[in-house]
């Protein structure tokens, strides 16, 4: 009987999984974080969307590196009745869920990418905080 061929398979170094609380803890303050943004919306040919999006709209948030998967909860407010197209600029109200380290990210001049699972479609800059509704 013959033995049998050996496998060629490569192990990975084991990951530490995040859980849930280790990215989004609340900081017991429930009164979300908004912000004035200029949102840079990537155009189509740019490999942004495809179409444009209008109220209620809530992308992934990436402060980090564009491999990065630390993702935070930010709704981008759109004026009733309008539209934000590929390729446009606009100043926008961002609201973001106040989670650990979300506030010392928050910092006027901060730029951070906008994206859909793993594709960037936009990037924003924090131009002011702003107070409460």
């Amino acid at each position: 009987m013959r033995s049998p061929r050996p496998l060629n398979v490569r192990v990975r170094p084991q990951m530490k999984a995040l859980t849930f609380t280790d990215v989004f803890e609340p900081t017991g303050d429930d009164k979300p974080i908004r912000v004035l943004a200029r949102i840079s919306v990537l155009s189509t040919e740019d490999g942004g969307r495809n179409g444009p999006f209008t109220t209620s709209y809530r992308p992934n948030h990436n402060f980090g590196a564009p491999s990065d998967r630390v993702f935070y909860v930010g709704q981008v407010e759109v004026p009733e009745g309008t539209w934000v197209h590929p390729g446009e600029i606009r100043d926008l109200v961002v609201t973001f869920l106040n989670v650990r380290g979300l506030s010392e990210l928050l910092q006027v001049v901060r730029t951070w990418r906008i994206q859909e699972g793993p594709k960037h479609v936009a990037t924003g800059e924090v131009l002011a905080l702003l107070a409460e509704a």
